[in-house]
């Protein structure tokens, strides 16, 4: 019986600790958008990031929608085959990239890449005291750092989908096309039949939706650093894996609500 009730003693700790996290991220973001609405806009800082999370993820974004294609292409065609349906594998593939894959692996991807820069960056910059520097200097460190970095997210992430279902879709093609053989005219046909402009626009919805989780606990874990050096690794650590849950949790219910 203690044991029971030492069990759901944590589990309640657990979970009262977690909604007082999400209480803490929620105003984070109401504070965030505070600032975001206020004039002037800091184009600059902006494009500095858009830069950074976009133009700098473009490679493994590639090589990600590239072999996630030409994988989707190969156990495809091996499910097709048995029911003389081979050609249905370019709309399988396109379907299941615009949808779904391009989508969530391009975030997760970017999560490991940016997001967890942006927590390890101010969360050092909270450390060396850099950010309380900023509010002596009568700079609000939210409209500075904070802004521009998750603008940046929401922007580049349905950029970053495009390029890795474009390149995810030429992956299925060479494999399905060159590899195994598959009629190329039926390849690209069925893609036409079979995919509209709504699973692409959905897809790119989700891809803003991911852009705007990654970047909100990227900042928000490095804004409110504490512990010093370990807690820098501690809070990077906790963006990557919070940020991968949230876009998987948040892919099932806009998956569920779009499609």
């Amino acid at each position: 019986m203690n044991s029971t009730a030492a069990l759901l003693d944590k589990l309640g700790r657990l979970v009262l600790n977690h909604v007082e996290e999400m209480g803490k991220i929620l105003i984070f973001f109401l504070s965030t958008v505070r600032w975001a609405v206020r004039p002037p806009l800091k184009l600059r800082l902006i494009f500095k990031q858009m830069e950074f999370v976009g133009v700098k993820s473009t490679f493994v974004v590639v090589l990600t929608g590239t072999f996630t294609g030409m994988v989707m292409a190969l156990q495809g065609y091996y499910g097709f085959s048995m029911f003389n349906a081979e050609s249905l594998v370019g709309s399988t593939v396109a379907l299941g990239l615009t949808r779904e894959l391009g989508p969530v692996l391009t975030a997760l991807m970017v999560t490991a890449r940016a997001g967890s820069a942006m927590a390890a960056e101010l969360g050092s910059m909270r450390v060396t005291e850099q950010i309380d520097a900023l509010s002596v200097m009568a700079a609000n460190p939210m409209k500075y750092l904070v802004v521009p970095r998750i603008v940046a997210g929401v922007i580049m992430l349905p950029i970053l989908t495009i390029l890795s279902d474009f390149v995810g879709i030429l992956g299925g093609y060479f494999v399905g096309v060159s590899v195994l053989g598959i009629n190329a005219g039926a390849f690209v046909n069925n893609i036409y039949d079979m995919v509209g402009l709504d699973d692409i626009y959905n897809g790119l919805i989700k891809a803003a939706v991911f852009g705007f989780i990654l970047s909100l606990f990227g900042c928000y874990k490095g804004f409110n650093n504490e512990g010093g050096a370990e807690g820098v690794g501690k809070a990077t650590t906790e963006a990557v894996v919070l940020s991968s849950v949230y876009i998987l949790v948040s892919d099932y219910f806009l998956t569920a609500i779009m499609f």
